[in-house]
């Protein structure tokens, strides 16, 4: 009897799994089974550009038979549950998919971190469906703003997704003239957090350039309908911030249909533990990308980045493969090539392998970043599609 492979998921890790599974294992070793409430693998790093342009989707949302072969099923459905006793994955419309080796890839929620009414309150970023939101946020606000009175818009976060957010909002506000005030917030003391100070200035200079407030140093405490409130406590009264349009990019944790999984998980975060194989607490079950905490040793975790998750997935698919014929298991380790980021049109890249520059702007940064998105978008597709996303990236 042939294997049952569940791969849930449609995300980097997802998609790069089923790609490298595919590539690997034998006609007739096992079949493959593709689950996700999409029908479509989005290039979720570039999401951003359709807040600005919402044609742009058809560049970042590859629709999965374009990526699998012909002998992987794909079933569409959101996962609500996966019994690891029964070895079943069940979606929302009732159906059990049985598997002998399961690969959880299910990706992050956004996280909230219990703040008083963001939850309610704010937009997030996390699909195709949170960019048309926001899209059409900011043409009702821009119609209803004046010079005298311009709409303001908080972005919460200024990690790599604030960023980028911030950047395609300031297009769409100087493409359309349109009078909007924008303001990124940073609980911490720095855009960028944690990273090397030259990337920091290079990126702050940048947003300054297009015209984004930053606002660093105080954590957002609480929000209503019209504002958010920086800081405060017992002695000190929190510090208001109107808004009409609040996003938050504050952080991530472990998605809903994975709480009630017997798999060992970070309590806080609600992630799946995972060996840097990809095995997880129940040896039937591999995790990767946002969803898992994969370890590299000395208590480190892979970071939640898409270039890890593109690395990891070759690796996880092949050790489905491997793990289909009784075959030990490849270990896996973070290769840091660097980081680009988009700021609008413009792009910082920094500690890029192979580059002598730590630091760089400019037409090279540009360049890279949208080699970077067509690169994978030819890797899960084809070379065409990968050229024809490349001038929107």
């Amino acid at each position: 009897m042939s294997t049952n492979v569940v791969v849930i998921g449609s995300g980097y890790a997802g998609a790069g799994a089923v790609k490298a599974f595919e590539e690997e294992i034998e006609p007739g070793e096992a079949t493959l089974t593709w689950v996700s409430e999409h029908d479509y693998h989005l290039v979720l790093h570039e999401v951003h550009r359709c807040i600005r342009d919402p044609s742009v989707e058809s560049k970042v949302a590859i629709p999965v038979e374009e990526i699998k072969d012909d002998s992987t099923e794909f079933r569409k459905g959101r996962v609500t549950d996966v019994d690891t006793d029964e070895r079943t994955v069940e979606t929302e419309d009732g159906a059990d998919i049985d598997y002998d080796y399961l690969l959880v890839g299910v990706g992050s929620a956004t996280a909230f971190y219990g703040i008083d009414g963001l939850r309610e309150h704010s937009l997030t970023l996390k699909g195709l469906d949170d960019a048309r939101e926001i899209h059409r946020e900011l043409e009702t606000a821009a119609e209803d703003a004046t010079e005298m009175d311009p709409a303001t818009v908080l972005v919460g976060g200024a990690g790599l997704s604030g960023i980028q957010a911030a950047g395609e909002i300031a297009e769409y506000r100087d493409a359309t003239r349109s009078p909007i005030d924008i303001s990124l917030v940073e609980g911490l003391d720095e855009v960028f957090p944690g990273n090397d100070p030259e990337v920091q200035g290079a990126l702050r200079k940048r947003l300054l350039g297009k015209d984004i407030d930053i606002l660093t140093g105080d954590f957002i405490s609480k929000v209503d309908e019209d504002a958010a409130y920086l800081g405060g406590g017992e002695d000190e009264e929190p510090e208001e911030l109107p808004y009409d349009i609040l996003l938050w990019t504050g952080g991530i944790t472990g998605q809903e249909e994975i709480t009630e999984v017997d798999l060992e998980k970070d309590e806080r975060s609600n992630r799946v533990f995972a060996e840097s194989t990809f095995e997880t607490s129940d040896d039937r079950v591999f995790a990767i990308g946002d969803s898992a905490l994969i370890d590299q040793g000395d208590d480190d975790v892979a970071p939640p980045t898409a270039q890890a998750a593109w690395q990891a997935a070759e690796v996880a698919g092949e050790n489905l493969a491997r793990a289909v014929r009784g075959a030990p298991l490849r270990s896996w380790q973070h290769d840091d090539k660097g980081t680009v980021i988009s700021v609008g049109e413009q792009a910082v890249a920094h500690d890029v392998q192979g580059v002598p520059i730590n630091t760089f702007g400019g037409t090279g940064a540009k360049l890279l970043k949208k080699a970077i998105a067509a690169r994978w978008i030819a890797s899960v597709s084809s070379y065409g599609r990968g050229l024809n996303a490349w001038g929107d990236m």
